[in-house]
């Protein structure tokens, strides 16, 4: 089974960047899409950034022109940039894979922006 390991969250001060790392392991045949979602406390997990296999990508309203996604095929990685953070954007932080006809989530990664 594949395991998605993330990394890079932290304590930033508004205004500053981060960039977060999802790592796979495990055998992928095909990626039928990769995302970033967040979840803050007391509030439902939320789509932050989804890129389809396909080159389409999507971006919630409050993050748009400040997060972008990526990935590098040869590192088995996806990324999330983060620019311009806001305290809005306190929250645990989860990768998403859609593969195979399965769906991986990573463990979560916590980001804390103050003011």
């Amino acid at each position: 089974q594949v395991q998605l390991v993330e990394s890079g969250g932290g304590l930033v001060q508004a205004g500053g960047s981060l960039r977060l790392s999802c790592t796979a392991s495990g055998s992928i045949l095909s990626i039928n899409a990769m995302g970033w979602f967040r979840q803050a406390p007391g509030k439902q997990r939320d789509m932050v950034a989804i890129a389809t296999s396909g080159g389409s990508t999507y971006y919630a309203d409050s993050v748009k022109g400040r997060f972008t996604i990526s990935r590098d095929n040869a590192k088995n990685t996806m990324y999330l940039q983060m620019n311009s953070l806001k305290p809005d954007d306190t929250a645990v932080y989860y990768c998403n894979l859609n593969y195979d006809g399965q769906n991986s989530w990573g463990q979560g990664t916590q980001v804390t922006v103050s003011s």
